[in-house]
């Protein structure tokens, strides 16, 4: 007996643990849409943007751990999903990616024309610097090993995407039926050599974690809490580091970077001993002048690719290996550590420094609602909550300075990509994970409107998400940049630019919407968010307009250096 393709394809997801697939109907992807509805065991989440759909994706693959998988039909369809596979290329979330591609017949091969087929795109080529592996299938047979390789190159080493284009007739043909495989387990735990790290240790006065998002992407937040209860030392995180640590532990300090805390970049600069985990020491986290980064501290920089160690950040210690067997060796070498006595004051210093510059005081002469204040305070009423997404933009920043988080709540956005949009389907797909909990989605007004469309599919769906909506009737950050470089000419992003009332916007989907405007209103306002955890609703929160993200790094100045006390000595390059 044979077996459809496409229902091998239905029955392998379904083997592999993906219980949601992101889609936009189209005419190159409709036998797989119909072997997956006919078999019933996956559900089908379409969507109104393949965007979209790449997004939501993206935020069931670091929910989960298990590949998100989004569907696209040829031509405009697949394209339609490149940048939420780079964002997740970037972000290491992994994810599984299938575009329908027109009949083997109707590809032009290797004539000298544009398109044979209507609607046929090389999408492999296009997505191939944006994927750790694409796979172009032309033969039926081949479907069950590139669907069992392209499963495992996902989770493996650094995570990411991974496209299968497979055309239509291929689709529909028939293979022998056998048992599904799952995607093999191909980690590795080799032994490292930890007395380095540990002399180093036991030598420093001021020691100090850095954790990045490479830490949630090896699913090696648990071993990681373990560690950092064990050493007792302080931990600052990037952006993408956010949720490592909950809010109150006591190793916490802060986020580092760009728009960082600014106690976090003080205490940084003044550390000895940097102990640097899966982060990549990306420019946005260790500002322009990498010498001043680098200086005054010795530096253990722990990563799987040993492209990423002494990168830009020179003479530091490399070890790679993957995240989570090099923390759990390190945690098991960790049990019963004493912490150095010195521990207990560089921590109260740190302690010192955020009580000299709370992020709440960053903005003392705006008018109207503080944004990091409310951000304080929405997440101390948010318990119930399984994870905050947030959009690309001023809020993002305003987020991952004052959100509360707690010891299982995640803080997912697009970090490498920076893609406006991300938002709202990163939320379904964030839901859709959480099985019922809430999820909190906080977005810009010019980011919202991106992919404002989802709205209906939150209704449709009766997803848990609550929507706060940070309106300062522009697009923030690229305004403030105006401000700083261009003299202020704010073309295209509050002159010639407008937003709707997003709360009668959301009234037309069915959606349960309120406004304010001052921060009194703050308050009863989050009480009415979570009256009914259940449903979908949307808070619209008015800001001003000329309200910055501050602190942030004064460019070409060591990241300690931070505007408005401080003024840039270069022009940004990102």
């Amino acid at each position: 007996m044979g077996i459809k393709v496409t229902d091998y394809i239905a029955d392998f997801l379904h083997g592999n643990g993906v219980n949601q697939v992101f889609e936009l109907s189209g005419g190159m992807i409709t036998h797989l849409l119909d072997s997956l509805c006919v078999r019933e065991r996956i559900q089908v989440i379409s969507v109104h943007h393949e965007q979209s759909a790449a997004f939501a994706a993206d935020a069931c693959g670091r929910m989960t751990g298990i590949p998100g998988v989004a569907l696209a039909t040829s031509g405009p369809g697949a394209t339609n999903l490149l940048t939420g596979i780079a964002s997740c290329y970037f972000d290491s979330s992994p994810a599984v990616f299938i575009t329908g591609q027109v009949n083997r017949d109707e590809q032009k091969g290797a004539r000298s024309i544009r398109q044979l087929g209507f609607q046929e795109t090389d999408i492999v080529s296009m997505a191939a610097p944006i994927t750790k592996r694409t796979f172009r299938v032309q033969c039926a047979e081949d479907v069950p090993a590139a669907l069992c390789r392209g499963f495992a190159e996902a989770v493996a080493g650094r995570p990411g995407p991974v496209l299968l284009d497979i055309p239509m007739d291929v689709q529909r043909a028939v293979i022998e039926d056998r048992p599904c495989a799952t995607a093999p387990d191909e980690s590795t735990a080799p032994k490292v050599d930890l007395d380095p790290l540990f002399h180093a240790i036991k030598s420093a006065n001021r020691p100090m974690i850095l954790a990045g998002g490479g830490v949630r992407a090896g699913l090696a937040a648990t071993a990681f809490r373990r560690v950092a209860d064990a050493l007792g030392m302080p931990v600052v995180h990037s952006l993408m580091g956010s949720d490592l640590l909950p809010f109150g532990h006591p190793c916490r300090v802060g986020m580092i970077g760009t728009y960082g805390n600014r106690w976090a970049n003080v205490a940084l600069m003044e550390s000895d001993l940097l102990i640097v985990l899966g982060s990549r020491l990306d420019v946005r986290q260790t500002g322009s002048r990498t010498d001043a980064f680098a200086r005054g501290r010795t530096i253990f920089h722990i990563d799987c690719e040993d492209g990423e160690i002494n990168n830009r950040v020179k003479h530091c210690h490399g070890i790679m290996c993957e995240i989570r067997p090099f923390l759990e060796q390190l945690a098991e070498a960790t049990a019963g550590f004493t912490p150095c006595r010195t521990h207990d004051s560089w921590l109260a210093e740190i302690a010192a420094l955020r009580a000299s510059w709370p992020d709440t005081a960053e903005l003392p002469d705006a008018p109207g609602i503080n944004p990091n204040d409310f951000m304080h305070r929405i997440s101390r009423c948010s318990g119930q909550a399984a994870a905050y997404v947030a959009d690309v933009g001023q809020h993002q920043m305003w987020a991952a300075q004052s959100l509360e988080l707690g010891p299982e709540q995640r803080f997912l956005t697009s970090g490498g990509m920076g893609a406006m949009g991300f938002g709202l389907p990163a939320g379904i797909g964030a839901a859709l994970s959480a099985k019922g909990s809430p999820i909190v989605v906080i977005a810009g007004d010019g980011g919202f409107q991106c992919n404002i469309q989802e709205l209906q599919t939150a209704v449709r769906l009766n997803l848990p998400l609550k929507i706060v909506i940070v309106n300062n009737r522009c697009l923030g950050m690229v305004r403030q940049f105006q401000e700083t470089y261009l003299g202020a000419r704010y073309h295209s992003t509050y002159w010639g630019y407008s937003a709707p009332d997003f709360a009668r916007v959301a009234a037309a989907y069915g959606v349960d919407s309120m406004t304010i405007n001052e921060t009194s209103g703050a308050d009863p306002a989050i009480e009415w968010l979570w009256r009914d955890p259940a449903k979908p609703q949307l808070l619209q929160v008015m800001i001003d307009t000329f309200s910055n993200s501050y602190p942030k790094v004064a460019y070409g100045r060591p990241i300690s250096e931070m505007e408005p006390l401080s003024e840039p000595v270069e022009m940004e390059s990102t």
